[in-house]
């Protein structure tokens, strides 16, 4: 065996070096090819992308200065960025942790005992507010060994008959108080953000408190509130808003806690913190890895020491990214962020089945969803590894900005009164209203594409249909979704089909040959599909002479002329004309004028359609005009 000596030996010492410089100028080459023209660190804010929260994702990080994973500490160890115990997942991966939303205590009982069997190792039940009646928890949980599935409880208002019930349970099969597990989910803070129920935050943080104290006495495995930021990532939310008033939340917990008489330990071991996971992986990585650096800062200054500073993390795939149309896609979304979930160090993952927002899930969607963890895990071996992106320049940069921004928006909700000040007073719901705007305008223009909706939809394709789940209040924060405004556009659509056997049409004017015509065809064919607009492309091909025919034989009242800039020149404007002369109420270009604008207008075209358009007002636009309630 051949030992390398110990003298700063690289694999890549025999390459010559490169400055940043050198890549810059690199850069700026091809730059000039696309007709941009930038120099130095222009080239490189060029290539940079912006995120939420004022965060800028870079095309180049490296070693030197803020890139480094400097400060990030050790796994187990403070400030906990690399995991909250030393060995992560290593010896037994993350929790695998299902939800079950049914009313009906028998049906429940036989999803969750088909869960346990097959792969979960918790229960995530609701209780009451449409869930299972608290006292049919023991129905639900019939030969469930409960000294081995924590059950963690969602009860709303409720929480107090529903904690009661389970420790009956727990007492009436003589499990012993030292091997209860889970969480009795009290969470006033998360109704008052989901219900603007704000008077129930005094008395519900007291009973909690009455709880907590319980169960740091009686049950030493056993939790007794949830800090749930879901409702803030689910109003529309930044990760920055959702690490903030996470870390508001838990603040105003340790000092109702310690005033009902909890130590700081004690108070902080109370606390379990629920995050939203979201395809977008290395931002769901992050913030998961800063949710536990600020939360360590918190239990610093608190007086919390050693390991009960550890944030204990239970991460739940995003109900902001699924969609009702195409909802198979939502198989890949939730594998992405249990994947970012697992690696960014979640304690326990619940992935939401692919039909969550269709309604109750059937037994199909919830294996695939609990499968997902376990490919993960015994497959692909994700929790083997000790926090696997750390020492990514750009996860550490990442980890580092989403914190100072969050710890930034912590501090104003602190300054306006802390937590339930900012939802009575609506600081949190403007700030995410805002947010959730300016999102909703890249979702518009498909510069933040959704997969089945916005791009690539299957009009002809099947609805998935599930039995309704049931009602969760309302009247606080909103509750959004990535696919709404397109949903909403298809609904008309679909109303239209029942009401009069066919869709609305658009007649794809295609000039010239394949070659010509295909690139913008395909995309004035998916542009129109997302808001549920057929496109008629026969035939294939027309000209001045047959465009009118082949548009009245199509059955639209609307067209599309879709080629080259170099045909369009030739043959747009007569071909816009005749479409116009045949009844067309509306005619589309798909491209930019250039400087044939004026003529093109002239010749009938109405409207330009382009890449990074407003393709919702143009759709909604569309069935407006051709009368598509």
């Amino acid at each position: 065996m051949t030992v390398l000596p110990d003298d700063g030996f690289t694999l890549a010492a025999e390459f010559p070096g490169a400055t940043r410089e050198e890549w810059q100028r690199l850069v700026e080459g091809v730059l000039r090819k696309a007709g941009k023209d930038a120099q130095g660190s222009a080239a490189e804010e060029a290539l940079s992308t912006a995120l939420e929260d004022g965060i800028t994702t870079r095309p180049l990080y490296t070693a030197d200065g803020a890139d480094s994973a400097d400060g990030a500490g050790l796994p187990g160890f403070a400030p906990f960025t690399r995991g909250g115990r030393p060995e992560g997942g290593a010896v037994s991966g993350w929790d695998v942790r299902q939800r079950h939303d049914r009313p009906d205590p028998v049906r429940t009982n036989e999803a969750v005992l088909g869960d346990l069997e097959n792969g979960v190792t918790s229960l995530w039940l609701t209780v009451g507010d449409g869930g299972v009646p608290a006292g049919g928890l023991g129905t639900a949980l019939e030969g469930v060994l409960l000294d081995l599935a924590p059950v963690v409880l969602d009860a709303g208002t409720g929480f107090e008959a529903a904690a009661e019930a389970l420790f009956a349970l727990h007492a009436e099969r003589g499990v012993a108080p030292a091997a209860v597990l889970g969480n009795l989910g009290a969470d006033p803070y998360g109704h008052a953000a989901r219900t603007g129920d704000h008077g129930f935050v005094a008395p519900g943080t007291a009973a909690a408190a009455a709880l907590a104290a319980r169960c740091a006495r009686e049950y030493p495995g056993l939790r007794a509130v949830v800090v749930d930021a879901l409702p803030y990532h689910e109003a529309g939310g930044s990760a920055a808003q959702e690490l903030g008033c996470s870390l508001a939340t838990g603040v105003a917990w340790l000092r109702e806690l310690t005033a009902a008489g909890l130590d700081a330990e004690a108070a902080a071991g109370q606390l379990e913190f629920r995050y939203a996971a979201s395809a977008d992986q290395f931002l769901t990585i992050a913030k998961l890895r800063a949710a536990r650096r600020l939360w360590s800062r918190v239990a610093e200054v608190s007086g919390v020491t050693g390991g009960a500073a550890a944030q204990v993390q239970h991460a739940v795939t995003s109900s902001v990214m699924m969609t009702r149309r195409d909802p198979w896609v939502n198989m890949l979304r939730t594998t992405v962020a249990s994947m970012a979930a697992g690696v960014g160090g979640a304690d326990s993952v619940t992935v939401l089945p692919f039909d969550h927002a269709l309604g109750l899930p059937d037994a199909f969607a919830r294996r695939i969803a609990r499968n997902t963890s376990t490919i993960l895990m015994e497959e692909s071996h994700l929790g083997r590894v000790v926090d696997p992106a750390g020492g990514s320049w750009y996860v550490e940069r990442l980890t580092e900005e989403l914190a100072q921004a969050a710890w930034a928006w912590f501090q104003e909700i602190e300054g306006a009164g802390g937590q339930a000040a900012a939802l009575r007073d609506g600081l949190v719901a403007d700030r995410i209203g805002a947010t959730w705007q300016a999102r909703s305008r890249k979702l518009a223009t498909r510069r933040e594409p959704v997969t089945g909706v916005s791009e690539f939809p299957l009009l002809a394709e099947a609805p998935v249909v599930r039995d309704a789940a049931p009602a969760r209040p309302g009247g606080g924060l909103p509750v959004v979704r990535r696919d709404e405004a397109f949903e909403a556009l298809r609904s008309r659509s679909d109303a239209h089909l029942a009401a009069t056997g066919s869709r609305p049409k658009v007649f794809v004017a295609a000039l010239g040959p394949a070659a010509a015509h295909t690139a913008r065809a395909g995309f004035a064919a998916n542009l129109f599909q997302a808001g549920g607009i057929e496109p008629v492309h026969d035939p294939v091909t027309v000209d001045a002479a047959s465009a009118a025919a082949a548009f009245a034989a199509s059955g639209a009242r609307v067209a599309c002329v879709c080629s080259s800039d170099a045909l369009y020149a030739e043959q747009a404007a007569p071909v816009a004309e005749a479409l116009k002369a045949a009844g067309a109420e509306r005619v589309f270009l798909a491209g930019r004028p250039g400087d044939l604008r004026e003529t093109y207008e002239k010749a009938g075209v109405d409207e330009f359609v382009v890449a990074g358009g407003d393709a919702v007002a143009v759709l909604g636009s569309v069935l407006d005009r051709i009368g598509v309630a």
